[in-house]
Order: structure tokens, then C-alpha cells, then sequence
């Protein structure tokens, strides 16, 4: 990896998995890159305990991990494939599954830690001569001259690129200093995160329930687990987390219906709040905004990463041209012209669901009911949801086709 540039053709701010998933599509084109990345993760070894954060990897995502040449060192890491989904709710009769066999696919998604994603993508950077991780210092400015931005980092060095890439997160710096807005969606909600022991297994099968308080999810882990993510306005997050191990156990099983026997054991418990929002917009001159940095929707079905992987797809493609500058804003606008409109349809269709679920309204109640039932028994509409959750319907970037598809 190259030690000694100060000029470059793009700087990724932010190497976290979607920021370290650009770095590696760009330097594979080519491109000579800086990642700057504020604090880099802690090595994984086998023995290690789950982490708190884990993320639903689709068919789509999957591809561009293949393509980028991770998705193996991935699996040997830790990664668990489920085959099956279901969903119901919680006043209602309705109830839906959904199995990898009716789309004739392996599975529906891996449920992955972050952390072993970003290790991956980090790893492979390490490969190319064209590549600069500069670990441990933050953007602290910019100042944009004539086809150029100068980056200040903390550590009192400069840099120059021909463009700069925020992947830093929902409280993106860049964004702020690029002066590019973002709404902002409070939920009124915590996710509780933890690894948790069930009494029956947990059939390779992700679960979710619908509360009026929000979404309940049991996602399978390798060990046997499931690593749960429960949404809950902000009193009644703060009563579980207060909770001793026992008592929590005995609430998270009634809420989940004790549809894998009762929970025997629960890991270190996270809180994280619950805010969506869209950047306005994704690009200007000489910066464009990928993952979180450029919007963040509710957890709800588990696409916020999926998102970020396929924004990085798509701009990485557009980019595929070392004859072109990176930074001209009619390409970047081309970026954004192809992902804006998915990514505020997904956070509108979650912000749906989390209303129509979360409602008090009685009638609405065996309305929804009958609606479950009546997708659950459509076939042709449920495999149409699942190509969509798996990334395979609609427009795809071609790293992030299946080798079958991708053009010769």
C-alpha cells in the first residue's frame, strides 16, 4: 500500500464498511485513493463474542462483496445464511413466510457482524500499491480550488484530491462542511441490540413481530443464537435496559411469543436511537455523499447497509473511466439521478409499514390481517417481495449482478 502520496484522484472519507467497500471498487479501476478513517476496528479472532452490530447481507450486496474479492475471507471469518423468513403481527391474525425455495435461491440473505465486513474490505486495500489508509486522523477541513479539493486532517497534514467521497456516517462530517443539508426523521424510537440464547433453535430462520410499541426481529447467528434488534419508544427502551439479565429474558420472550421457547440468556445489551434522513441533495462539485452520509431509514427490514453497498455500486460504475475527471458534476449527478429515487422510496415504504403496524386505530387491526393473509397466499407477489428484498428485481449496477447477468 502506497505510503508517501499527498496527491490523489479520490479521497474516501470514512472506512467503515460502505467507505472501505468504495475504496475497494475504486482501486480496482485504477484510481489512485486516500481512505481516512478516524478509528480502525478491533482484529477479529474465532473466539471472539458476537458483536452488538450486525447487519442482513441480500443477494445484491453479496454480489459486490464477491466481486470486490471478500465474500470468501467473509465466510471464513463468520457469517450465517437464513433460508427462511417470518412475520406476523401482534394484533391481528396476519402472519407471512417466506423460503428460499419459492425464488429457487440458497438462501434469503447472511447475517453478518459489520465488524467482519469492514475487516474484509480493509484487508483487501492492503493489496493494492494505489491505495492510502490514513488511520487514525479525522477531516478537520476542505477548501476547493480549481479542479481540486484540499483536505486538513487533524494530524496537521494536507491532501489533495480530485474528488472526496463522504462515507462517514449519518453525522457525516463532510456533508457539514460541504454544506449540503439533511432532513432529519426522529423516530421517537431506541433498537435494543443483544445476542440471546432460545430454547428451540432458531431454524436458520429470521423473525420478526409487529408490537404497536415497534418491530421485534430475531436474526440467526452461526453459534446457534439470534442476535435481536427491538425497537421501542425511549421510556420503555430505557425500563428494559435498566432490567437485570433474568427479568429482560422473561419480557423479550412474552414479546416475541415465545415462538423459539423461552430466552435462556441474553449477552451485553446496546441501545442506539432511531433517526432516518435524506441529504439535498447527494452531490456537488468535486463531492458526492454514499451510505448513511447521504440518508438513513429505519431498521425495520434490515436495507440500510444494503443501500450504502449498492450506492457504492452504482457510483463506482459511472467512475469506471480513468480518462474521465471524477469530480465533474454531471457524472455525479448521474450517481445521484440513479439512486435518490430508490433510496426515499425504501425509507417512505418503511416509514409505511412502521404506521401502519404501529397504529392504535381498532378497525385498522383485522384489516391488516386480512392483507398478510391474503400476500402470504399470493405467490406471485410474494416472490416478487423477496426479489426485492434480495436486491435481484429492478435496476442493478453491474458489480452488483449475478455472474449469470453481468454483460459479457
Amino acid at each position: 500500500m502506497a505510503s508517501k502520496l499527498t496527491e490523489f484522484d479520490i479521497a474516501v472519507v470514512g472506512g467503515g464498511m460502505v467507505g472501505a467497500a468504495m475504496a475497494t471498487a475504486l482501486a480496482g479501476t485504477g484510481w489512485t485513493v486516500a481512505v481516512i478513517e478516524p478509528r480502525l476496528p478491533a482484529d477479529w479472532h474465532a473466539e471472539d463474542d458476537y458483536d452488538l452490530r450486525v447487519s442482513a447481507i441480500n443477494r445484491a450486496s453479496q454480489n459486490l462483496l464477491t466481486r470486490l474479492g471478500v465474500w470468501e475471507d467473509i465466510l471464513e471469518m463468520r457469517a450465517n445464511p437464513y433460508r427462511r423468513m417470518r412475520v406476523w403481527d401482534a394484533r391481528s391474525t396476519g402472519e407471512i413466510s417466506f423460503d428460499a425455495m419459492e425464488l429457487t435461491e440458497p438462501d434469503l440473505g447472511h447475517i453478518i457482524e459489520n465488524r467482519v465486513i469492514q475487516l474484509a474490505l480493509l484487508k483487501a486495500l492492503e493489496a493494492f500499491e494505489n491505495v492510502r489508509l490514513l488511520a487514525g486522523v479525522e477531516l478537520k477541513g476542505i477548501e476547493f480550488r480549481h479542479g481540486e479539493v484540499r483536505l486538513f486532517l487533524s494530524n496537521r497534514t494536507r491532501i489533495h484530491a480530485r474528488l472526496i467521497i463522504g462515507a462517514d456516517g449519518a453525522r457525516s462530517r463532510l456533508r457539514e462542511l460541504a454544506n449540503i443539508h439533511r432532513s432529519r426523521r426522529d423516530y421517537g424510537q431506541v433498537a435494543i441490540v443483544a445476542a440471546v440464547t432460545t430454547k428451540a433453535p432458531h431454524e436458520s430462520t429470521a423473525w420478526q413481530r409487529f408490537l404497536s410499541t415497534g418491530p421485534l426481529a430475531f436474526l440467526p447467528l452461526h453459534d446457534g443464537r439470534s442476535s435481536i434488534v427491538w425497537s421501542l419508544p425511549v421510556r420503555e427502551a430505557d425500563r428494559l435496559m435498566a432490567l437485570e439479565d433474568a427479568d429482560f429474558c422473561k419480557e423479550l420472550g412474552e414479546a416475541f411469543e415465545y415462538r423459539l421457547g423461552e430466552v435462556t440468556k441474553v449477552g451485553r445489551r446496546g441501545a442506539f436511537p432511531l433517526i432516518g434522513g435524506q441529504s439535498y441533495p447527494y452531490v456537488r462539485s468535486r463531492v458526492a455523499l454514499v451510505g448513511d452520509a447521504a440518508h438513513s431509514i429505519h431498521p425495520l427490514a434490515g436495507q440500510g447497509v444494503n443501500l450504502g453497498f449498492m450506492d457504492v455500486a452504482e457510483l463506482a460504475d459511472i467512475l469506471d473511466d480513468l480518462r474521465i475527471d471524477p469530480g465533474r458534476l454531471d457524472l455525479l449527478r448521474r450517481y445521484e439521478r440513479a439512486r435518490r429515487g430508490e433510496n426515499e422510496a425504501v425509507m417512505r415504504l418503511m416509514e409505511g409499514f412502521r404506521g401502519i403496524f404501529g397504529t392504535s386505530l381498532p378497525l385498522l387491526s383485522p384489516l391488516r390481517g386480512v392483507g398478510i393473509r391474503a400476500v402470504d397466499r399470493f405467490s406471485p407477489l410474494k416472490r416478487r417481495i423477496m426479489a426485492h428484498a434480495l436486491g435481484t428485481a429492478g435496476h442493478r449496477p453491474k458489480l452488483a449482478l449475478t455472474p449469470q447477468d453481468a454483460p459479457k
